[in-house]
């Protein structure tokens, strides 16, 4: 039985842009990320135990801002925990409103589907420790999929049965201020098929992990 615990404390979430070094100069500048919906702001809860259950977080079409990118990036976050074994991460994609999956596109960290994320190293998260005031931001490898008005996208990570997912916290916002929804699903939701239909759940509302839906 997984547990939610409401810890409501404002939160501020800032992006540091870095600079290129002087021997990229005279390289034309990286476009700056762009939010492509209403992210995660405000208030954070907290879901624990994670173990063998699986996120699902809707990105709708109909939050879309309209921005035009060929990439979608995506931030989770995390407020607790040591380790995050993930067995898999997808985007599932329908018709807008629709149910039925169209097309399947794995999304990665480091090159990989399936990362173990250390919450307790600098490198990772430079601010320790991770907390629902202090949450860890991951931003995962830009997906080649350019979101369109017309679909919805759903956004799923399966958490390995393991004890490290057992003591993993995700944040989800205590105020509806986010396009974004979610809820959650037990046992591994992340290797469905194109015509199937996109599985319910648990806890509907603001979104569990996903944070941020940007440009790159």
């Amino acid at each position: 039985m997984k547990t939610l615990i409401k810890l409501a404390v404002p939160t501020l979430f800032i992006f540091v842009v870095l600079l290129p070094n002087f021997a990229q100069a005279q390289a034309a500048p990286a476009a700056a990320p762009k939010n492509l919906l209403a992210g995660v702001s405000g208030p954070l809860n907290n879901s624990t135990s994670w173990s063998n259950y699986s996120s699902l977080s809707l990105i709708p079409g109909a939050g879309q801002f309209g921005v035009v990118s060929p990439n979608t990036t995506l931030y989770i976050g995390f407020t607790g925990g040591t380790t995050a074994d993930i067995s898999n991460m997808v985007i599932y994609k329908t018709a807008r409103g629709g149910s039925k999956i169209t097309s399947v596109t794995p999304v990665k960290l480091g090159g990989i589907s399936n990362p173990s994320i250390n919450l307790t190293s600098t490198t990772v998260c430079p601010s320790q420790p991770v907390s629902n005031v202090n949450p860890c931001v991951v931003r995962l490898d830009p997906t080649v999929l350019a979101l369109s008005p017309l679909s919805d996208y759903y956004f799923v990570i399966y958490f390995t049965a393991d004890s490290n997912n057992a003591a993993i916290n995700a944040p989800w916002p205590a105020t509806p201020k986010t396009s974004l929804g979610g809820w959650y699903a037990s046992g591994d939701q992340s290797h469905l098929t194109v015509g199937q239909s996109i599985p319910v759940g648990n806890g509907g509302g603001g979104p569990y992990f996903l944070l941020y839906v940007m440009s790159n």
